[in-house]
């Protein structure tokens, strides 16, 4: 599979690392292409009655990314974060001047709680179209992930109504209940039919967090428990990643802002979930700031695999190394030249 000069040593480090034998950290520079173009990841949704003009755009994909160190190439068909609430709802509203998704049209619970999966619903069958067309185009060129699924909190919030179903865990926990239940099994079900038409074209699983695993694996996610307290999470939202993480061979955890710290300890007592994702947020300090550093150890320090994303300055990113364990410890960065991405990658992890 010659998605990158070095792709059997990428693949190699991905597999030592999942196993925690890797010794060093994950270790991904990405840049721009060879040709400088750019690659709108909303053109799944921007060229959606234009084919053709999408299968182009997708074919130039690998011309519009350079990869160092143990990055590769790698999308997804990007309808936006959470998208399995348009294949209940069939509302899906996309933002071409944000260039972003909207999936929220909330209905009084007696129209959800009529909501299920519909395989004849057109979100969906466009869904699984450029979920085949990406795996057409892909294959031997860069690897594929499967749609941004969301969260099952996420997905009912954006049926029921982000401030309407804050005052429904208090007012209808066992609608929330079986609304769970039904979305968790469509979540697994949009999963498993999705990823045949990738496994087809590629060894193993990427994702929107561009790691590669030599099994199935998938990001899980509850961006809607930053407003709740731990007792809620417990309540209301571990068990669904218990579930998940029981259904799958690998799972990593977004953990997305300060508001989510409060449930970690929670995350981090389930066995199977393999790692965690940490997403500072704009309005805090980046990835490499001193502030994070006992949260990584925590992290670290349970055996759990720790995936860093978002940097604002890459210089300091040696001094966050020499603080912390090396094991299971992925970081992934920008750089703007080649040149950028070499220095880096030596004060790193020489390689």
């Amino acid at each position: 599979m010659p998605y990158i000069e070095n792709w059997e040593e990428v693949r190699g480090a991905f597999e030592a690392w999942w196993t925690h034998e890797l010794g060093r950290p994950i270790v991904q520079v990405y840049g721009p292409g060879p040709r400088e173009k750019h690659f709108d990841f909303w053109c799944f949704l921007k060229h959606r009655d234009n084919p053709d003009a999408l299968r182009r755009a997708l074919e130039e994909f690998p011309e519009t990314v350079s990869c160092w160190g143990d990055a590769f190439p790698t999308l997804l068909p990007n309808l936006g974060p959470g998208c399995l609430a348009a294949y209940f709802s069939g509302y899906l509203h996309f933002d071409h001047f944000n260039n972003t998704a909207w999936f929220e049209n909330a209905q009084p619970w007696e129209v959800v709680e009529q909501l299920t999966f519909d395989v004849d619903n057109e979100w969906w069958q466009y869904t699984q179209a450029v979920n085949q067309l990406a795996a057409d185009v892909a294959k031997d060129r860069f690897l594929l992930g499967v749609t941004d699924i969301g969260g099952i909190l996420d997905v009912l919030a954006s049926l029921r109504g982000a401030q309407n179903l804050l005052m429904d865990l208090l007012h209808e926990p066992e609608r929330i209940d079986l609304m769970r239940a039904r979305i968790i099994e469509a979540w697994h079900r949009v999963d498993d039919a999705l990823a045949p038409a990738v496994a087809h074209v590629q060894e193993g699983t990427s994702s929107w967090l561009q790691a590669w695993c030599p099994e199935r694996y998938s990001p899980l996610q509850c961006d809607f428990c930053a407003m709740i307290s731990p007792a809620m999470f417990e309540r209301f939202v571990a068990p669904d990643v218990y579930n998940q993480c029981q259904r799958l061979d690998r799972a990593i955890y977004h953990l997305d802002g300060p508001g989510q710290i409060p449930h970690l300890d929670m995350l981090l007592d389930i066995p199977e979930l393999d790692g965690i994702q940490w997403v500072p947020g704009d309005a805090h300090p980046s990835c490499e700031s001193p502030r994070w550093y006992p949260m990584y150890e925590k992290i670290l320090g349970s055996g759990k695999l720790l995936l860093l994303q978002f940097f604002r300055d890459p210089s300091d990113i040696p001094r966050m190394l020499d603080a912390l364990p090396h094991e299971g410890l992925m970081l992934t960065v920008t750089a703007s030249s080649q040149q950028e991405a070499r220095a880096l990658l030596r004060s790193t992890c020489p390689r």
